[in-house]
């Protein structure tokens, strides 16, 4: 028979990937991925939008113009009427070349100020002023929007960690926070490092990411619930290996349900916003795609490796353990002393971590023992009357 493929046996669940053996492993990339984004928060900070800072967007006609161009006009404008320390924070097209429009964001300008800077663009770029717009934006509106997200965070985070302690247990909670929480804490440090501007709809987004890691966390959880309930009655696994299963068992549904999430987010960032020049969706479209790339890393390298971690503290998963270890290694033992590298079949599984399939026989063979009509004490046929 040739021997089956990956893909195969990841569908079926037994690819025996040693997910949970490597758990330091994972540990020390997430480690250095919180360090890294706390040295970018520090050094780097984030790129802020108007709407956190205050200041003026100007939108000027796309026709026939460049964004370096358009820039160009509104900075020589700035001068000219005085605003000091005022600048050009960002420029983006929306829309197409025909029907477009570019937007100018810079910093906090007076009423008048504004009045001579378009008025200066507008003659710069031979346009009719009356096609020069300004729109002012007050920075107390985003700090409102950020304290409201962070209030909103904190309930969904209570809310959630109420439900797991109500359906599977505290140390599934707390895995499952803590997941959530590295998610958005490199998420955030990807936006950091890279200079993503930072807009209402980027918080918006973050929330969002929240519903999506925890779906997946919940299903790997589920998955280890099933797989160690009763583990402690004489099984041969310990949590870890069945934990470890279980990962195997949910692998493929969660990097499917990932892709099939990440395409459509896909498409609103790369062809929505990049293709179409729909800008407005760029904010939202990319927190999404990092946050639920990055989930798939918590949730499947990081939550349960933390829930074991946590088990391996708990006195009957550990004494549990500890018995699984010893018999292990009486098993090897004992076929050492027999010289041969075979072992009964319940020790095979045994040492292989797992209990054997309900109707499965054991390598030895039967002895025959013949007809039964040829057993000792057998008489023959029975008499009769």
């Amino acid at each position: 028979m040739a021997k089956e493929g990956l893909a195969s046996r990841l569908y079926r669940g037994d690819a025996g990937l040693k997910i949970i053996g490597r758990r330091n492993m994972w540990f020390a990339i997430a480690a250095v991925g919180v360090l890294i984004a706390l040295g970018s928060f520090v050094l780097r900070g984030f790129t802020l939008g108007i709407e956190f800072t205050g200041g003026t967007e100007f939108q000027v006609p796309a026709a026939n113009l460049t964004i370096d161009r358009a820039s160009d006009a509104v900075t020589k404008a700035i001068e000219e009427s005085g605003a000091e320390d005022v600048k050009v924070e960002s420029t983006q097209q929306v829309g197409d070349d025909t029907s477009g429009f570019l937007l100018v964001k810079t910093g906090e300008v007076t009423a008048d100020q504004s009045i001579e800077i378009k008025a200066s663009v507008a003659e710069t770029l031979d346009l009719d002023p009356a096609l020069v717009s300004d729109s002012r934006v007050s920075g107390a509106w985003g700090a409102s929007v950020t304290e409201r997200a962070i209030l909103a965070l904190l309930v969904f985070l209570a809310v959630v960690s109420l439900y797991l302690v109500l359906r599977f247990e505290w140390r599934m909670a707390v895995a499952a926070v803590v997941s959530l929480l590295l998610d958005l804490v490199l998420t955030a440090g990807v936006y950091s490092i890279v200079g993503f501007e930072v807009s209402p709809s980027t918080v918006i987004g973050f929330l969002t990411i929240l519903g999506y890691a925890l779906y997946d966390v919940v299903v790997v959880f589920d998955k280890v619930q099933e797989n160690t309930k009763g583990i402690t009655a004489g099984s041969g696994q310990t949590y870890a290996e069945a934990s470890n299963l279980a990962i195997n068992q949910t692998l493929m549904r969660s990097i499917n349900t990932s892709l099939v999430a990440l395409l459509p987010v896909g498409g609103l960032l790369f062809i929505g916003a990049g293709v179409f020049g729909a800008r407005t969706l760029e904010d939202l479209g990319l927190v999404l795609f990092v946050g639920m790339a990055l989930a798939i890393y918590s949730s499947l390298f990081f939550a349960t490796p933390v829930l074991v971690a946590l088990k391996d503290f708990e006195p009957r998963i550990r004494v549990h353990n500890q018995r699984v270890l010893a018999r292990r290694a009486s098993l090897a033992n004992r076929a050492a002393e027999a010289g041969t590298d075979a072992v009964p079949a319940d020790a095979e599984h045994a040492l292989a971590g797992s209990t054997p399939r309900v109707g499965a026989r054991p390598n030895a063979k039967r002895p025959n023992t013949g007809n039964r009509g040829n057993r000792p004490g057998n008489t023959g046929a029975k008499r009769r009357g």
